[in-house]
């Protein structure tokens, strides 16, 4: 018996609400060549009833029925089961397009691809429904075949594709590739933001990717129960960096190319987790961002040629002094929106150099043309102007 062309991995737990949408878009995929792993992950609610009909209707689809152990657990055993050429994921609140399975595995099979991956939609259900595009590749950046490790021209390259959104499930990967490089996911409890470790695996690993312009699955962004909904998982992102540190501490190879990069993609996390915390907690997490880009510094991986001006000067305002930075963060926060037109310089250089001083929300320059001269000044006019057409390559608005 033929293996089947793409197995699709849809972790579930507790969403009777939301399952039947998802699985009614998997099970009428114009690619019918599928396997449909369901993994319930010890739901509550009626979650297993729901696959289980859906099982007895189509015999695609397998279950797993196991302890609730999380998300990355979930994944694992279902990417163990899979016996597809190719795997995909299918969150359970989510919802795929019709096509999309059929379009990302043409694409696969034509370039001999180890991954490809395509943009997604932002969905809203409550109110009035809405589904807001976003791609993640321009028509010229999706016309090529590359590899993640090599095939970028600088530094900053190499960080602006790591630092596309994880999105796991808008892409499909190679099954003898994943297993060729054991790359799984971390088995911490619930879903925390797994999806982190899992693709700078991907990345690091592949020799040859591609990205689609076109969107095809649906993202809801409305579901209470949502990771990125939940402030209380505080330390999570830190978990999936030490997996990340582990993964490269194993394969030394990669370690010496890609841990700077580590390094500031980690920044990049950990920014977005202290700024999505509540006041107390984030107090609690700029310390420990601090003590770990501290660590960064020492050891010689936090590397300024990884970095926007701004976002060194960041790095460096909160190595200086993470107690201040976070009351100005607080202040910043909290004070009325000001146009670039009515705002002041905010960047001045310090006598020794670097950092910036900086006075702005999120380091991020208002002043657009001093931004651009120092950017000139810090990375040189070649990057400045291909850093200002970024958007024209990577994205399309």
């Amino acid at each position: 018996m033929n293996s089947p062309k793409v197995s699709v991995v849809i972790p579930c737990y507790n969403v009777e609400k939301y399952l039947h949408q998802c699985l009614d878009s998997v099970i009428n995929q114009t690619l019918t060549d599928l396997e449909i792993i369901c993994v319930n992950d010890g739901s509550r609610d009626s979650t297993l009833s729901i696959i289980k009909e859906y099982e007895a209707k189509d015999s695609r689809i397998k279950v797993i029925d196991k302890p609730n152990g999380g998300y990355g657990e979930s994944m694992n055993r279902g990417f163990d089961m899979a016996t597809g050429e190719y795997i995909g994921i299918i969150e359970s609140d989510d919802y795929a397009d019709l096509d999309m399975f059929e379009k990302l595995y043409t694409c696969a099979k034509e370039h001999n691809l180890d991954a490809v991956k395509s943009g997604f939609y932002f969905y809203y259900s409550k109110g009035e429904e809405r589904n807001v595009p976003n791609p993640i590749a321009s028509r010229v950046a999706s016309s090529r075949t590359f590899c993640p490790t090599a095939d970028f021209k600088s530094d900053m390259e190499l960080v602006e594709f790591f630092n596309i959104k994880p999105t796991i499930w808008s892409a499909i990967y190679r099954k003898d590739f994943v297993r060729q490089h054991n790359i799984r996911f971390n088995e911490t409890p619930g879903a925390s933001f797994q999806d982190t470790s899992f693709n700078f695996k991907v990345w690091s690993c592949a020799k040859r990717v591609r990205l689609m312009k076109e969107c095809f699955l649906h993202y809801r962004q409305d579901n209470e129960s949502s990771s990125i909904n939940n402030p209380g998982k505080v330390y999570c992102v830190c978990d999936e960096y030490a997996e990340i540190q582990r993964f490269l501490d194993e394969n030394p190879l990669l370690k010496g190319k890609l841990e700077p990069l580590m390094v500031r993609i980690k920044f990049d996390s950990y920014c977005w987790n202290y700024e999505r915390l509540s006041e107390p907690l984030q107090a609690e997490f700029i310390r420990r961002l601090y003590d770990e880009f501290m660590s960064h510094k020492i050891d010689g991986t936090l590397q300024k040629k990884y970095f926007e001006w701004y976002k060194w000067a960041r790095v460096h305002q909160i190595l200086d002094n993470p107690d201040a930075y976070h009351r100005n963060f607080i202040l910043e926060k909290n004070k009325p929106f000001i146009t670039d037109a009515a705002a002041p310089s905010e960047f001045t250089k310090k006598n020794s150099g670097d950092p910036y001083t900086y006075n702005g929300l999120n380091g991020m320059p208002r002043n657009k043309i001093s931004g651009g001269i120092q950017c000139i000044k810090d990375h040189g006019l070649g990057y400045t102007i291909k850093y200002a057409f970024k958007k024209i390559w990577w994205r399309v608005k």
